[in-house]
Order: structure tokens, then C-alpha cells, then sequence
């Protein structure tokens, strides 16, 4: 099996992982089997210091970086692989323009690769950070051209990527047009100055005070 293949395998063996402890399904004894933890060229920085940086245990930690060892020595993960792996978990649809979305928000250093250290920031923040925290990370992930600002364009760009991923699994079946009128919804109520981009501010002022906004919300994070 050549290294990509093997490392392709190992990721996605990391996803399944990251699924199940997403979901609550990792038992006692399946956390201890999978403690153990092999040499790699790319160590991620110490774990206490990433305990403390994010808010997974020690145990957590291990259990992630999982599916970094082994098989993928470099210890990242191109966007390549990121694209492939969302894939696989949105058959139904092209997951395709969302993946490198959402690849370009954890790939905070914007160096075409994410790192364990990367991910597991970006994954702490969204399971377990506060309404702010998470609220900050949407903004950048919406913020495609990383300017401060959500111009109507990006927001409808981001909405079509998930609309697109999701596929023939919404029911009732979204009209084309969905999308923009979600985000014309979404900008009357966000751009409140009526300038045409929405600022962090307004946008976390929105969404705090906004029923169902905050609802919509959950359509993001409901497909990591």
C-alpha cells in the first residue's frame, strides 16, 4: 500500500474517531486501547501545554492525534485529503467547495496544510468554546478573503457550499434559489448600518440576540 493510500486510511480512521467522540460512543475501555501512541517525524507540541491551550483532556488528546501517527510521518494534513474525507461522510452531495472552506479556516497559519495542533484549536473552540468563541470562528470561516468584513457574496458563497453538500438528504428538497434568500434574510437583519458587509461586531450582536439566527448556526456546526 503506498504512503498516500496508508495515510488517506489513517485520516479517515481519525474521523471515525473524532465521530465517536463527538457523539458520546467511546466507552472506557475503547479510550484505554487506543492510548497508546507511536513515534512520528512531526510531534505535536507537548500535551500538557495543549491541554491547557484547549479544553480536551489529556485522554482526548491522545485519542485524536490517533489518526496523525503512524502511517502519515509529516503529522498534517493537506487540503487534498481534507476534501476526501468530507466525502465520504456527505456521499449524498459535493462536499467539495465546503471542505476547502472549511479547510482554510483551520488552516490558521495559511500554509496549505493543517496541522494536529490546527485542528484540534479549531475543534476545541467549536465543541466546547463559548457562544463567543464559536461566533468568532463562523465570522472568519464567512469571512473568506480574511478582510474584517462579510461582504453578501462570501455569505452566499459559504451557504451554497453547505446547500450543495448536503445533497438529496434535505427534505423538503431546497429550491436553487434557497440559498440567496437565506442570505437575504440573514444581511437585512445583520448589516445593520446598511453599508453592505457585515462587521464582527454586527454579526455577534446578531446572532446573540437572534433566535433564529442562532438556530441556523447549528446548520454549521452540525456538519463538522
Amino acid at each position: 500500500m503506498s504512503c498516500r493510500k496508508r495515510c488517506k486510511r489513517e485520516i479517515f480512521k481519525f474521523a471515525q474517531y473524532l465521530f465517536r467522540l463527538i457523539t458520546g460512543s467511546l466507552n472506557n475501555d475503547s479510550v484505554e486501547d487506543e492510548l497508546e501512541l507511536s513515534a512520528v517525524r512531526h510531534r505535536p507540541e507537548g500535551l500538557e501545554q495543549l491541554e491547557a491551550q484547549t479544553r480536551f483532556s489529556r485522554k482526548e488528546l491522545q485519542i485524536l492525534y490517533r489518526g496523525f501517527k503512524n502511517e502519515c510521518p509529516s503529522g498534517i494534513v493537506n487540503e487534498e485529503t481534507f476534501k476526501e474525507i468530507y466525502a465520504q461522510f456527505f456521499p449524498q452531495g459535493d462536499a467539495t467547495t465546503y471542505a476547502h472552506f472549511l479547510f482554510n479556516a483551520f488552516d490558521t497559519d495559511h500554509n496549505g496544510s493543517v496541522s494536529f495542533e490546527d485542528f484540534v484549536m479549531g475543534l476545541s473552540i467549536l465543541l466546547r468554546g463559548t457562544v463567543q468563541e464559536k461566533l468568532n470562528w463562523a465570522f472568519n470561516l464567512y469571512d473568506i478573503n480574511k478582510d474584517g468584513f462579510i461582504t453578501k457574496e462570501e455569505m452566499l458563497d459559504i451557504m451554497k457550499a453547505i446547500y450543495d453538500m448536503m445533497g438529496k438528504c434535505t427534505y423538503p428538497v431546497l429550491r436553487e434559489e434557497a440559498p440567496r434568500q437565506h442570505v437575504e434574510v440573514f444581511f437585512q437583519k445583520m448589516d445593520k448600518n446598511k453599508d453592505g458587509v457585515v462587521t464582527i461586531d454586527e454579526f455577534i450582536d446578531c446572532c446573540q440576540n437572534d433566535e433564529n439566527i442562532m438556530r441556523s448556526m447549528h446548520l454549521f456546526e452540525n456538519v463538522l
